[in-house]
């Protein structure tokens, strides 16, 4: 049995939240906590798993409260809690940031605060964070530089895509890559990571200002440039697609694909189906299998793909799913996979 302790001012959200740990089997809530101070008291006396954090309290709101439990607990994971608001999503990556593994939304509508779906959400981001090795400890060089470059490939055709895939620990991973990468990268690079609308746009522009190259979130109808991320709407699936001799972002309504919206599998599939292209895929740190399929065609067109290793990982899912069926063809470390992405490129 593995025991939780929750932390949220709300007692609304305290007992929601307690009785969807508390009906699965490995679960238990050892203890809640109305405010950040009353949670570090009881971690004191508590043998504790894991820690759910809401990030607006009272006396002590979450992301102090986060850095207190890392500085005393260091191993001990976090999972936040999160409103679906542009503060909440900015918060959320400071918490991430600072050492949060991952994070839950509260739904807008509070009727929908226990529905099936955000239950088994929950459950199952706990089980996977508990289950796995939250090992990364990534210290950022912080910059402010993006878009001021000058990258010497910018207005030529781009020949070389990379694909990264991601979810559960995404964020951390995506700024140990985005920051080691060279501002004269002769490529595009296309990024999924699961995460809601909103929270997608503020993780482009944090990445944005610790990158020699420019991160944005990605808008429909564009074309692709060399020295640019684009990273795929919280609400929208992304594709790419030949067009007038150029590369354009098309973004997709529609349902989940491989249960996610935008899909890891959407994106690196339409990779896959463009023509004269050199392709690098990379999957990094998620849980599920979402992007499997979709690396698996893109290694059959011919492209290099790299998967984030176990040890590395947060969770060790999705590029295990992409490994298992032969759409890898080399795991490393996350701090070396910049180095390879460009040795392939060079050669």
């Amino acid at each position: 049995m593995k025991n939780i302790l929750v932390v949220d001012d709300s007692a609304f959200m305290r007992k929601i939240i307690t009785d969807i740990i508390q009906k699965d089997k490995e679960l238990s809530v050892i203890d809640t906590a109305r405010n950040g101070i009353e949670a570090l008291e009881k971690l004191e006396n508590l043998n504790v798993d894991l820690v759910t954090l809401d990030i607006e309290m009272p006396i002590l709101n979450g992301i102090e409260t986060l850095k207190k439990i890392k500085d005393k607990h260091k191993n001990l994971p976090v999972l936040m809690v999160s409103n679906l608001t542009k503060q909440g999503a900015e918060l959320t990556l400071k918490a991430l940031e600072i050492g949060a593994v991952d994070f839950i939304t509260k739904p807008n509508n509070i009727f929908k605060v226990n529905s099936e779906e955000k239950s088994r959400e929950i459950v199952n981001k706990i089980k996977a964070i508990i289950y796995s090795k939250p090992n990364i400890d990534i210290k950022l060089n912080k910059k402010n530089i993006c878009c001021q470059q000058n990258n010497v490939y910018k207005n030529n055709k781009v020949k070389n895509i990379v694909g990264i895939g991601c979810s559960t620990g995404g964020p951390r991973a995506l700024q140990e890559i985005i920051s080691q990468i060279n501002s004269n990268i002769n490529a595009t690079i296309l990024i999924v990571q699961h995460m809601p609308k909103g929270f997608t746009k503020s993780l482009a522009d944090r990445l944005n200002n610790i990158s020699n190259i420019c991160v944005k979130e990605a808008e429909n109808g564009e074309y692709l440039q060399n020295g640019y991320c684009y990273i795929a709407p919280g609400d929208k699936h992304l594709v790419v697609i030949n067009s007038n001799d150029k590369i354009e972002i098309q973004l997709k309504d529609g349902g989940p694909v491989s249960g996610h919206k935008p899909s890891v599998d959407k994106l690196i599939s339409s990779i896959a189906d463009l023509k004269d292209i050199k392709k690098i895929g990379v999957m990094l740190t998620g849980m599920g299998s979402d992007g499997a399929k979709g690396f698996k065609k893109l290694s059959e067109s011919g492209s290099y793909n790299i998967g984030q290793n176990e040890e590395t990982c947060i969770v060790y899912g999705m590029p295990k799913s992409a490994y298992k069926i032969g759409a890898i063809d080399i795991e490393l470390p996350l701090h070396n996979i910049v180095n390879e992405i460009e040795k392939k490129l060079e050669g």
